[in-house]
């Protein structure tokens, strides 16, 4: 049996809800041992989280330079980090570990401006470690076949991407309340970048029209609004896509939707057929063959292939949602690390969003801020 990964974690201290959600989905496949962390922004709050996640004193770290150097020359120092923290400090955090040639598996959006998302691309071709973006619903497995049937052509030539991210928990100003320490940072263009709802969940979505439809995006018109009074990022916006080829796309984000908690949906159609998928409901995909009865494709039952039933852990009927899919992310990363460990090539069907998707997803909120203030002017990704 293959070692375990020495996994280290900058952010994701007490409470932090994506920090637990990272190192469950580091555990599931039983890949990674968290052995290291940074894991809140003062050295007392990191200490507190580290024992409470029964870490070695000495391996638990109040700033994350220090880890990276440290860690880069101990014996049995850690291989991967995986960084939760807010938006503005994925890029400093990843430079530090990349250029030590630590693996990096990284919150999404991958930077919170574009030109650090440049940069950052750059220092990940230079050195020798990896980056993985963990857009965690390119590994639902019913999203892997969706992709795999339109790369065999069976949607036909792609004419139209719809896909759409609701939320309602911005719908007031809870930012300003004392009460929600993530609306606190989200909604604050310092920390999270110029994109709000755009940045959070819209390159959620974004990511998947892409991932899914294998189109390359040209240009976008967005209209995106700040509904709430004094609120300083957008909390909805309406985007339409031009694809490189002819295709045709919406894409929906919002944050003050009421009746919507993760509401993201997907839908794509094409001269053969037409897919639809939703994440609160992922072990089934709709297929309809134009002219046909609407087909149910369900996760490890009838209709699923091969390219589903590999990141697929329980039989049919047993459903496997948002955990499973970030644990898939982590597996195919580590698959690649070890792959990379042993100067092996990584395998041909590893999947995972790399620092290029991160690059185009900070691209993509770019574009739709530059669109908006031009009244919706059509723009290109940077």
């Amino acid at each position: 049996m293959a070692e375990r990964i020495r996994l280290g974690m900058v952010g994701g201290g007490n409470d932090a809800f994506i920090g637990a959600v990272h190192r469950i989905a580091s555990r599931i496949d039983g890949d990674y041992d968290l052995v290291a962390g940074a894991l809140s922004s003062t050295p007392e709050k990191s200490k507190a989280s580290g024992e409470a996640l029964c870490l070695a004193p000495d391996r638990t770290y109040g700033d994350f330079r220090e880890m990276a150097i440290r860690e880069n020359r101990i014996k049995g120092g850690i291989q991967a980090v995986s960084i939760v923290t807010p938006n503005h400090m994925h890029y400093p955090v990843a430079r530090e570990f990349l250029k030590r040639g630590i693996h990096v598996i990284c919150d999404k959006p991958m930077t919170s401006t574009l030109p650090d998302a440049r940069k950052l691309v750059k220092i990940a071709h230079e050195n020798d470690a990896l980056f993985v973006l963990t857009h965690n619903y390119t590994g639902y497995p019913m999203v892997r076949q969706a992709r795999e049937m339109i790369a065999a052509g069976e949607l036909g030539e792609i004419r139209l991407v719809q896909v759409e991210y609701a939320q309602d928990w911005l719908t007031e100003d809870v930012e300003h309340t004392g009460t929600n320490k993530q609306s606190e940072w989200r909604t604050d263009p310092e920390k999270s970048g110029a994109g709000g709802s755009t940045g959070d969940i819209g390159t959620h979505a974004f990511n998947l029209a892409s991932f899914v439809s294998g189109l390359e995006l040209e240009t976008l018109s967005a209209d995106l609004q700040s509904f709430v009074p004094g609120r300083r990022v957008d909390d909805n916006a309406h985007v339409m896509l031009r694809y490189k080829g002819g295709a045709r796309g919406m894409l929906w984000c919002s944050q003050v939707a009421p009746g919507n908690e993760n509401a993201l949906k997907i839908r794509i159609y094409g001269t053969k057929g037409g897919l639809e998928w939703a994440q609160e409901d992922p072990n089934y995909l709709w297929y309809t063959p134009f002219g046909e009865p609407k087909r149910l494709l369900t996760r490890s039952g009838a209709g699923a292939r091969d390219v589903a039933n590999r990141v697929s852990r329980t039989p049919g009927g047993h459903p496997e949602g948002y955990l499973e899919g970030f644990a898939n992310i982590y597996s195919e990363a580590a698959r690649a690390i070890r792959a990379k460990m042993a100067g092996d090539p990584i395998p041909a069907d590893v999947v995972f969003p790399s620092v290029e998707d991160g690059l185009k997803g900070v691209a993509f909120v770019d574009a739709c801020v530059r669109s908006s203030v031009r009244d919706a002017a059509w723009v290109k990704l940077a």
